[in-house]
């Protein structure tokens, strides 16, 4: 089958496009053929190998943990899926080896949930990771209640702007840090607005003089240390960026596969809770001009890599040999 693969460890530059192995579909796992793989930040912070004291590297690696597509063949366990059966999946494992950004993957049954009806392909690759980070963050670590004022960083990027709009769903009051560019944006999600940078202590003080309940850090640096300072009583932190968060007496957390909390995500996507702004799509082939683009910082929302089947041709390599 055809898929970026890198044979190691660098720059946008290792990722090559072409013949990859053909994914093995264990018992508990579903072989999906792909239609979308969002990128991520982790995704290039593996390539670039930051990961390698968690995550061991089998090379050559097929980069991507994020999909949608369609189910071609159950493994011998599954009752959970059937052919035709559309999806969505935070495709991790305990290795860097066999991702999603090729034209099938074979996704554990932990990973997977089904793909919210009312969305794209490309909307819905965009979701499991930064859907389940905010998901398991708000809901399950920081426990943000109705009546509550969460501080939210990069409001408008992949998890933050999925953040906003489930804290919102629960009933919270959000303040969001972003650029002036993205502050009607971040309004849209139902967020107030914050620029970034030098006095910004002073900025969400303007607006929550008895500081927040809870803060969702997800740049680090200095962004962890005014979020520390600006903690009400009680509040709570949590980054999902910097681990010197402990220094601040929070907690650092790190997104896990969860299928239940999955299908929780996909609903609260189908009721219209959360949606997923796609700002940029590539096709399969151009995953390295994907990864460049991530690494400027600077996307609204998601980036999309796109399997394109009338002109890949979905060859029967990729069929589960």
């Amino acid at each position: 089958m055809k898929g970026i693969s890198y044979s190691s460890y660098g720059g946008p530059e290792v990722l090559a496009y072409g013949e990859v192995r053909d994914p093995k579909v264990g018992p508990d796992s579903v072989l999906v053929k792909v239609r979308a793989a969002a990128v991520n930040p982790v995704d290039w912070k593996c390539r670039e190998g930051y990961l390698d004291g968690i995550l061991e590297p089998v090379f050559p690696v097929v980069p991507g943990w994020d999909v949608s597509g369609v189910v071609i063949r159950p493994g011998v366990s599954v009752t959970e899926f059937g052919v035709g059966d559309e999806v969505i999946g935070y495709v991790r494992e305990d290795l860097l080896s066999r991702g999603t950004f090729a034209e099938y993957v074979a996704a554990p049954l932990r990973t997977l949930a089904r793909k919210p009806r009312n969305l794209s392909f490309e909307e819905a690759a965009g979701l499991p990771l930064v859907g389940l980070t905010a998901y398991q963050v708000l809901v399950k670590v920081l426990q943000i209640r109705r009546g509550e004022t969460v501080l939210v960083h990069a409001a408008a990027g992949g998890v933050g702007s999925i953040a906003v709009q489930l804290a919102r769903h629960l009933g919270a009051r959000v303040i969001g840090t972003a650029s002036r560019a993205n502050h009607d944006f971040v309004r849209g999600l139902g967020g107030e607005p914050v620029e970034y940078g030098e006095g910004l202590g002073e900025r969400v003080r303007g607006l929550a003089p008895e500081g927040v309940d809870a803060a969702f850090d997800t740049v680090g640096g200095e962004s962890l240390r005014v979020s520390a300072n600006l903690l009400a009583p009680e509040g709570r932190l949590v980054s999902i960026a910097d681990a010197d968060v402990f220094d601040y007496g929070g907690r650092y957390y790190f997104v896990r596969p969860d299928a239940e909390d999955l299908l929780r995500v996909s609903e609260l996507a189908e009721q219209g809770a959360v949606s997923v702004h796609v700002s940029e799509t590539f096709p399969l082939e151009r995953a390295a001009d994907a990864h460049r683009l991530s690494e400027q910082g600077r996307t609204r929302g998601k980036i999309v890599v796109t399997v394109d089947w009338e002109t890949e041709g979905g060859g029967g390599g990729g069929q589960g040999r």
